[in-house]
């Protein structure tokens, strides 16, 4: 039977893993942490479960479809569930606006804001469900290695107009600075900069309408286990705690996988998970690479680091909703300092996730567990994280106390945190990135890393710095291009 490596236990080589195995491969996964995941690691500490990475689901029915390749049910192994608010936002004058629920739950809270823009959003919702329709619906699990494609697709583009901003599309329909701020943030989902950030990725907004917010029961880490228990049912080889270190070659084509351990893997196909920057800097050689390929590597602009603070605590915050944006005084200089000047400003924004809010087991009884998150920049900033980690937590927790969450640093009991330094050791992201390459409009589409490997013959990518993007349902997608690259096994 012909075998397929896949390096990279993420979601994306999660399912790129089961589409191989459904199109009748033999399939080995590696990937070098303990357990599955990539950046989903779950930590479990004194009865608290902490989720490290992805907590908003979007497009469950790209799991479905997982389950679906092998006749079984994604309720059998999963329980999704809705959270409304999808998010809170909230605001440093101390307001809030909730988004989510129904369109006329939407309409109202923009009401609340500014009457004026109603019908601006209404305008904004239509322009996103037609970039939708041309970005996700038709392009998202499309192969984008050919320049012939891209080309078919530029009257599509331009007659959206994608070449502008996610902030000048959403700016050109609403007037209100805080309902701009709110309706720009998607792009920091997937390492982006809305002040920069072809408006491609705008579609985001019109797939949480389509589909809505959901929260796994048990966490994050409760899909990945789901994930691997149908692995393991469909006889899917898993190896943890296990490194690639380079490719075996035989002229353009992959015929083993070097380990670090000085192990071999043979395979006819290879699947990389791996971050595209740190494949072709670190792992393929130069010489084996198409001059583009250096070329885009060597350019990357990479997408912003991130700070992850995660704690627990002895009481319940039950005012604070499962998801709220936490916006400083400033917004477009902020995101300047972290994605241009790369610098760590004294303020920030954040991204505060509290799943006990839906799922209790996620705490001891009476607690609360949190994940905070702040945009920061990456290791290209010099920044020593060792030294300032801890000053950069506590301004956290004082804002935080301050504002929404009063009393929240007396009640922490359980805490730690993660920089991008940590980004760059365990997950191998170049320079601590939190998303791989940031997806400006010259590193999207076919300017992306396509998913047909480039340089050597049976290698294919997925994962977020690969085409369509970051982002849960971009990777999943990303898996789901190989339908149509690799063939079946009859």
């Amino acid at each position: 039977m012909s075998k397929v490596v896949v390096i990279g236990g993420g979601f994306g080589g999660i399912a790129a893993a089961l589409r191989m195995r459904a199109k009748g491969y033999q399939v080995t996964l590696i990937d070098r942490c303990s357990e599955l995941g990539g950046r989903a690691q779950v930590f479990k500490r004194n009865g608290f479960i902490f989720d490290a990475g992805p907590t908003v689901i979007t497009a469950p029915y790209l799991f479905n479809e997982l389950f679906a390749l092998f006749d079984k049910d994604l309720e059998d192994y999963i329980q999704f569930v809705p959270v409304e608010p999808w998010y809170r936002f909230a605001y440093p004058d101390g307001s809030t606006f909730d988004y989510g629920g129904t369109l006329e739950d939407t309409l109202k809270e923009i009401e609340n804001i500014s009457p004026a823009d109603v019908a601006g959003y209404k305008k904004l919702l239509a322009v996103s469900e037609k970039i939708f329709d041309v970005g996700f619906t038709g392009l998202a699990d499309k192969p984008f290695h050919s320049v012939i494609t891209m080309i078919k697709q530029i009257p599509h583009l331009a007659r959206l107009r994608c070449y502008r901003s996610v902030y000048q599309l959403v700016s050109q329909h609403l007037k209100h600075d805080k309902l701009r701020q709110a309706f720009t943030i998607q792009p920091l989902l997937v390492g982006g900069n809305p002040f920069d950030t072809t408006s491609i990725y705008n579609l985001i907004h019109f797939l949480e309408r389509k589909w809505g917010i959901h929260y796994a029961m048990g966490g994050t880490g409760k899909v990945v286990k789901g994930l691997e228990q149908l692995m393991v049912e469909q006889g899917i080889e898993i190896r943890l705690n296990t490194t690639a270190e380079s490719f075996v070659l035989e002229g353009k084509r992959i015929k083993g996988i070097r380990l670090a351990d000085g192990d071999m893997i043979d395979c006819d196909k290879v699947v990389s998970n791996i971050d595209p920057t740190f494949l072709y800097d670190k792992v393929i050689e130069k010489q084996h690479q198409p001059l583009l390929t250096r070329l885009k590597t060597r350019h990357a602009k990479l997408s912003m680091g991130l700070y992850v603070l995660y704690f627990g605590t002895n009481k319940k915050f039950h005012d604070v909703p499962h998801h709220t944006i936490w916006l400083g005084k400033r917004y477009r200089a902020l995101l300047d300092d972290i994605f241009n000047k790369k610098v760590l400003a004294d303020d920030f924004s954040l991204y505060l996730h509290r799943p006990s809010a839906t799922d209790p087991s996620m705490a001891p009884d009476d607690c609360d567990c949190f994940y905070v998150l702040s945009p920061v920049p990456n290791l290209q900033s010099g920044l020593e994280w060792d030294e300032i980690r801890d000053s950069y937590r506590d301004k956290i927790l004082t804002a935080l106390d301050q504002t929404i969450m009063p009393g929240v640093k007396d009640s922490v009991i359980e805490q730690f945190d993660m920089t991008p330094k940590e980004f760059q050791q365990d997950y191998l992201s170049t320079a601590g990135a939190g998303f791989s390459i940031a997806p400006i409009l010259r590193q999207s589409a076919w300017f992306r890393y396509h998913n047909k490997g480039e340089g050597l013959d049976n290698l294919y990518l997925v994962g977020a710095g690969t085409h369509p993007g970051a982002g849960l349902p971009g990777v999943l997608s990303s898996a789901k291009v190989l339908d149509h690259l690799v063939p079946s096994i009859d």
